[in-house]
């Protein structure tokens, strides 16, 4: 085997496939592969206590800030059908030690499962059903408590605490209607601090911080209506001020699968810009793992009777540099040499971009085995190639053909089992179907394997929690505090002429309403106000962190004050940067700052003659175009906040024509 080839048959792979980057896909590539998505949008409420305790909300503690430590192992046991749960399985084989730290702060016995729930939070109740009347949906007569089973240790219970609020709605995007199948209101999860080796910590200060989940119907048929699709109800949620905002208060889970495949759930995607490509890739990973499953049954028709091979190797008898070779005394690991029959030139098959089936091996060996990357080598990897006497040396330890493929793995002792068995176990799903799976999304668009997709019987009533019924006449109350929808407050955003590339800014801040009333009240242009929300407000804000005492109501009183004193409002452009970094400042006392003066037309006006003639001197034969523009330039400091520029040119024009 050459170098280059590992890389060649990568490259070749790809073609095979047809693979398109997202910049260069349309819709008849994403209808070739029979692309489907939907989405699962989580956003924490605003609520000042948890969901089923009276522990406060919304308080984060730094990750060396706590004040007790709880350890926990995974044990599955037997359902009622005498059946373990896959995910239960894969969480024991890693033999995990969960560590929840825990600050009394934000944590009671209820987060550790010592005691029962307190009654769900009224408040986290009655928002949860006022952004379901805002999504279209149906609200239930009846609130039923369920248990659904968390058996990732984020939940120390190991069963998350929810329950459907509305069912059967709808969103209106651009060009299409998305079904939504239900919302739910459920506690969030804790904190993930690290997960290294056999120990994952946990940070329970988020624990049990009321959330909603919204599903839909898999109804997108391309990346960027999935985008478009988890927007809106991101705008939507926000747009009933009763959720928080700011890092980690908003996640989505994004399923998606192509013709053939299975659904693949994308965990935990913090921002929607990066659905596209995530989405877009994932599609296209399964698609690759369809021609691989067609080129291993075109090989071996019988997978039934495929088994490997592995034995244990020193790896000074190789001479190829890896970090084995390196680490492997220090670390005290073994180095375990695999054969895969069959499997030449699927190890470097390309699946995402930058990766290859190797790379589904490898995530797994770091989840499953707990051995940390880099945890094995092939005969066909992308980044360096074994010399020819490794190959030989590899070929004659299995007596392979030429259709095999050899893995080179290290491990420490205890763990070694686990990950033979985990490499095994992978490759024969790779002859029968997309494994369903949860996987971990990464800025590039790449994602890597996470866990085992839980079962669809994860979810049973919760025995400590009764029933809650809803009275028709509390839901109609409720339906009066519903704001304009979203796709409404486009159109008008439209109407009013504001620019389309502030929209997603607007609507994310859920500055919507400021806007409506600063035209209302003061009779400001919609188009100046929402430009200067869009473009002017988020550049500031790019500029600098925002003051902790800097609110957005704070504009309404900028735009207030200039109504008052007959200030024109592109003075608000030049107050801004001073209102932004010292809010508590009086608005005169930054009009002294920024050396604003008042003048009346008069007094702008003077000055125009004497610029007329020192213009003269400088130039010769000017225009009268070159000769205005020059004198508004000279002007335009003393103007702002007085005039317009329009109203300074006529002023100046004016002049020029008794001149």
């Amino acid at each position: 085997m050459k170098k280059k080839d590992p890389v060649l048959n990568y490259q070749q792979t790809l073609k095979k496939i047809g693979y398109v980057p997202l910049k260069n896909a349309t819709q008849k590539d994403w209808d070739r592969i029979g692309f489907m998505s939907g989405l699962e949008v989580h956003q924490q409420l605003n609520t000042k206590e948890k969901l089923f305790c009276h522990c406060p909300a919304g308080i984060y503690h730094k990750n060396s800030d706590y004040d007790a430590e709880l350890i926990r192992h995974m044990r599955p046991t037997l359902s009622e059908l005498g059946e373990y749960d896959g995910t239960a399985l894969m969480e024991f084989k890693t033999r995990k030690e969960i560590i929840y730290q825990i600050n009394n702060q934000t944590a009671c016995t209820y987060e550790v499962d010592d005691t029962p729930p307190f009654k769900i939070d009224r408040e986290a109740l009655e928002y949860a059903i006022e952004i379901s009347l805002a999504s279209k949906l149906n609200i239930v007569g009846e609130v039923h408590i369920t248990r659904k089973q968390y058996l990732d240790g984020s939940i120390p219970t190991g069963f998350q605490r929810t329950a459907i609020i509305g069912v059967n709605g709808e969103i209106q995007l651009k060009n299409k209607v998305v079904r939504l199948i239900q919302l739910s209101v459920e506690e969030d999860s804790c904190r993930e601090i690290s997960d290294i080796g056999h120990q994952r910590v946990y940070k329970t200060d988020r624990l049990g911080m009321p959330l909603i989940e919204t599903v839909t119907y898999p109804d997108m048929v391309n990346p960027w209506e999935v985008q478009e699709a988890c927007n809106y109800i991101r705008f939507l949620n926000r747009s009933t001020n009763k959720v928080r905002t700011g890092i980690g208060t908003g996640r989505q889970d994004v399923n998606v699968s192509c013709r053939g495949g299975s659904r693949v759930e994308i965990k935990g995607v913090a921002h929607t810009k990066w659905i596209p490509a995530l989405t877009h890739n994932e599609s296209f990973r399964q698609w690759a793992l369809l021609h691989i499953r067609e080129q291993l049954l075109t090989r071996l028709p019988n997978p039934n009777e495929w088994t490997m091979e592995h034995a244990k190797v020193d790896m000074r008898d190789l001479s190829f540099e890896c970090p084995p070779n390196k680490y492997l005394q220090k670390l005290k690991t073994k180095a375990i040499a695999i054969n895969l029959p069959g499997f030449k030139n699927i190890l470097s098959h390309f699946t995402q971009p930058g990766k290859c089936f190797a790379d589904e091996l490898s995530d797994r060996l770091k989840v499953i085995a707990c051995i940390e990357k880099p945890n094995m080598v092939t005969t066909e990897d992308l980044n360096f190639a074994m010399k020819e006497n490794d190959l030989k040396y590899l070929k004659k330890l299995f007596n392979s053909n030429e259709n095999d493929a050899q893995i080179i793995l290290w491990s420490p002792p205890d763990d070694v089992d686990t990950a033979i068995e985990t490499i095994e176990e992978r490759c024969q799903i790779a002859f029968r179907e997309i494994p369903r799976e949860t996987r971990k999304s990464f800025a590039d668009g790449t994602t890597v394997f996470e866990r085992v997709l839980p079962g669809p019987d994860r979810m049973y009533p919760d025995t400590d929690s009764p029933p809650i019924p809803l009275e028709d006449a509390y839901i109609e109350e409720l339906k009066k505090r519903i704001p304009a929808e979203v796709s409404e407050r486009y159109r008008q955003m439209k109407k009013w002429g504001i620019p389309e590339d502030t929209y997603f800014y607007i609507l994310s801040n859920n500055l919507y309403p400021l806007i409506e009333r600063i035209v209302e009240e003061l009779g400001y242009n919609p188009r100046f106000v929402g430009t200067f929300l869009g473009h002017t407000l988020k550049h500031q804000q790019g500029q600098k962190k925002m003051h902790p005492d800097f609110t957005f109501e704070k504009i309404h009183g900028l735009f207030s004050f200039l109504h008052k004193n007959n200030l024109h409002e592109n003075l608000a452009k030049v107050m801004l940067p001073m209102v932004y970094e010292y809010p508590k400042m009086d608005f005169e006392s930054i009009l002294t700052s920024i050396k604003f003066k008042k003048r009346s037309k008069e007094e702008l006006s003077a000055p125009v003659n004497y610029l007329l003639e020192k213009f003269r001197e400088i130039r010769i034969s000017p225009n009268e175009e070159v000769t205005v523009h020059w004198i508004m330039g000279q002007l335009h400091k003393q103007a702002l906040g007085n005039i317009s520029l329009s109203e300074l040119r006529e002023l100046i024009e004016e002049r020029l024509k008794t001149d």
